[in-house]
């Protein structure tokens, strides 16, 4: 799923755009491998069939491809751009389509994944249904991966958190909330994982520039609001020091039925 305009006139990242810069605004292989590797520790052995939903870039992607012997990945994502990068690195296995209205049958994957995604849900309707298009792809005894909680992952501590506190909420992927998604859809909790989003602890300086360009969905760009705390995290010290590195969080749900992915 793209975080375009959504018709209420909140500004939001345009995938598009990002995709030539993406990899490496965001911790590139480094951060991939570490994403992959959580991910590959909670498929069942014998999985065979895994859909990477949001592929992106196809960066992750590629190493869950890589990861494991006779494994066979499909990646799907709505930004054209991305798509396109993403099919040089995994050529005849990626499919644009919109994550809410997958293109694939009841039960077709052994298991299906979605790293950094349900933060970009615009509303409730739209998280749920993504999670509800995983769960029917998902054949009975699959399970679903998908990464929760992702801003409480780039809090910290530090001071640039600080300054970000007061900023209004939204926390679409919250793991509560997640979970009642995945429940809603007949599936079971199955597990969890974390893992360092490595290269991705912020500097001030970097994070005004992610805020004029829509990073933050609660803090639109040239708006009053954006631009006093973009004025509060200039005035921190060491402007281009990165600080600590965020850990994001993993959850796993099982389709009950069916015979396990390693029998």
């Amino acid at each position: 799923m793209t975080r375009t305009a959504d018709g209420t006139g909140a500004h939001v990242l345009d995938y598009d755009r990002e995709a030539g810069c993406y990899d490496a605004s965001r911790g590139g292989e480094p951060r991939a491998a570490a994403a992959a590797e959580a991910v590959l520790a909670l498929l069942p052995e014998g999985t065979r069939r895994l859909l990477d939903v949001a592929c992106g870039t196809g960066i992750v992607t590629r190493r869950l491809a890589a990861g494991r012997d006779g494994l066979r990945v499909t990646g799907v994502d709505l930004a054209a751009a991305m798509a396109r990068q993403a099919a040089v690195r995994l050529p005849g296995a990626v499919v644009r389509a919109d994550s809410r209205r997958l293109p694939f049958r009841d039960g077709e994957f052994d298991a299906v994944s979605s790293v950094w995604l349900l933060h970009l849900a615009a509303s409730d309707a739209d998280g749920r249904a993504i999670v509800a298009e995983c769960a029917r792809v998902l054949r009975p005894g699959g399970v679903y991966v998908t990464t929760v909680d992702k801003a409480a992952a780039h809090n910290v501590g530090s001071d640039i958190d600080a300054v970000l506190a007061s900023r209004p909420p939204s926390a679409p992927d919250a793991a509560a909330l997640v979970e009642s998604y995945a429940v809603g859809s007949g599936l079971l909790p199955a597990g969890r994982g974390r893992f360092p989003g490595r290269g991705q602890g912020r500097s001030p300086r970097r994070t005004v520039a992610d805020l004029r360009r829509g990073w933050f969905v609660t803090l639109p760009p040239g708006e009053p609001i954006a631009q006093t705390f973009a004025a509060r995290l200039a005035a921190l010290p060491d402007q281009d020091r990165p600080r600590p590195d965020p850990w994001f969080t993993l959850r796993a749900y099982r389709k009950p039925g069916g015979a396990p992915a390693d029998a």
